[in-house]
């Protein structure tokens, strides 16, 4: 599958899971947003600068976040190997992952969509450093299987979340089912 380059800018609502909004500014290889979110008592944003080399995998992710208990901020890294450091701390539990999957954000799960050759129906292991909106981090195993007219069968089973999303022909979600929609 052929994509076209993601615009410059992009925007998504927030729905199901949680009431806000996403916007998206790329440059070149950088990834910059900002979502911010009303989940039930809960009102939090998060900024996040997500740096790519060519090949779209993932090399620095700097993460800001505001909520009730307070501002927080969290780096991460990606060394040779899929070696990762989280607050120049080495993460070990995040070797192998090659992406970044922002809880609060739409946007990357663009990134293995750009990254990597899906065979129709198959499904691909994708485990990627899960970034939570309070900003802990983790590993996520997750998969997606390409179906046809740019649509993805995504699993999370640690969450027991499945759903199809819909990606339009840059590779950025256009339905994330219970939880955004492209706006813009």
């Amino acid at each position: 599958m052929r994509l076209e380059p993601l615009p410059a800018t992009a925007a998504w609502q927030h729905l199901g899971a949680r009431s806000g909004f996403e916007v998206l500014f790329r440059h070149g290889f950088v990834l910059e947003g900002h979502t911010t979110a009303a989940e039930g008592t809960e009102i939090w944003w998060v900024r996040y600068v997500i740096e790519l080399d060519a090949g779209w995998q993932t090399l620095r992710v700097e993460v800001t976040g505001r909520s009730r208990a307070g501002l927080r901020l969290t780096l991460l890294e990606r060394f040779d190997g899929d070696r990762w450091t989280i607050d120049d701390v080495p993460a070990p539990q995040l070797s192998g992952c090659v992406d970044v999957d922002l809880e609060s954000s739409a946007v990357t799960n663009t990134l293995p969509i750009h990254r990597l050759e899906f065979p129709d129906g198959e499904p691909v292991p994708c485990p990627a450093a899960y970034v939570r909106a309070d900003l802990t981090v983790e590993r996520l195993e997750q998969t997606y299987t390409a179906h046809s007219d740019l649509r993805f069968g995504y699993t999370a089973p640690a969450f027991g979340f499945a759903a199809e999303l819909r990606y339009d022909r840059s590779g950025l979600i256009v339905d994330y089912p219970g939880i955004a929609t492209r706006v813009s």
